[in-house]
């Protein structure tokens, strides 16, 4: 199937994705005085286990990722051409609001600080859908989410596998569960074309840290939460095993 260079060239972005989890540090606000990317090492001893930095990274990037991929899909739910993305959107609206309510729940209890916008790079992935057309829309929203969602499969299958941390490896099977589904809603679309996704997944190019790492949020600046829209069906959406019920409401993105 064709894919157009617009589409070729958000994919080829897509692919840093691999390496967010790399970059994700956010160390003074933590109380961490160094940015060492040792992965593996511990940064706080708690009631649920040892928290590394992978762990750490691990939230944020979930996290992250909902405050772009959420709107996308409520963008995609407007702006679909057919009935296969606008549902992909659907999923993408239900799968992400409750990751970010388990992610909301688990970060103050592991003393994590997640941001209130997306990285840079995920602002432009949303504003290329935002402005994109008819069919241009389609294409562009199956490749470059089946890519993005493709490139952090593995790193969830890491993180569960190795994590000691026990809301960690529960926030990792839920997101195991809601990834495999959103890969799935792309390839239902029709649209992907698996040579170029496949190939920017094994081959992602390097981006500046700043590129593919969220703003720090404004101190005392209420968290954004995602939440379903009044209304729309949660019916046959896996949303995984929840790791915790989600807080209060605050305002919402998207």
């Amino acid at each position: 199937m064709p894919v157009s260079r617009n589409t070729i060239g958000t994919a080829a972005v897509g692919g840093a994705l691999i390496l967010t989890l790399a970059a994700l540090v956010y160390p003074s606000m933590l109380g961490i005085q160094t940015t060492a990317s040792n992965q593996s090492r511990i940064i706080a001893n708690t009631q649920w286990g040892p928290l590394t930095e992978a762990d750490r990274n691990f939230v944020v990037f979930v996290r992250s990722a909902g405050l772009w991929e959420g709107p996308s899909g409520q963008v995609a739910m407007q702006k679909g051409t057919t009935a296969a993305v606008r549902e992909a959107g659907r999923h993408l609206v239900i799968g992400h609001a409750a990751l970010d309510a388990s992610c909301r729940k688990i970060a103050p209890e592991l003393n994590i600080t997640i941001p209130n916008q997306p990285t840079p790079q995920q602002q432009g992935f949303l504003a290329t859908f935002q402005s994109d057309k008819g069919k241009q829309f389609d294409t562009d929203f199956a490749n470059t989410l089946r890519m993005t969602h493709g490139s952090i499969f593995n790193t969830i299958a890491k993180i569960r596998s190795t994590t000691e941390n026990t809301l960690v490896r529960a926030l990792a099977d839920q997101a195991n569960d809601v990834v495999l589904d959103h890969i799935t809603q792309m390839e239902k679309t029709g649209l992907v074309n698996f040579d170029q996704v496949n190939f920017q997944e094994t081959t992602p190019p390097k981006l500046p840290a700043a590129q593919v790492t969220p703003p720090a949020p404004q101190p005392g600046a209420p968290i954004v939460a995602l939440t379903v829209p009044p209304g729309l069906s949660t019916e046959g959406v896996p949303t995984g095993p929840a790791t915790a019920p989600s807080p209060a409401p605050s305002p919402t993105a998207g």
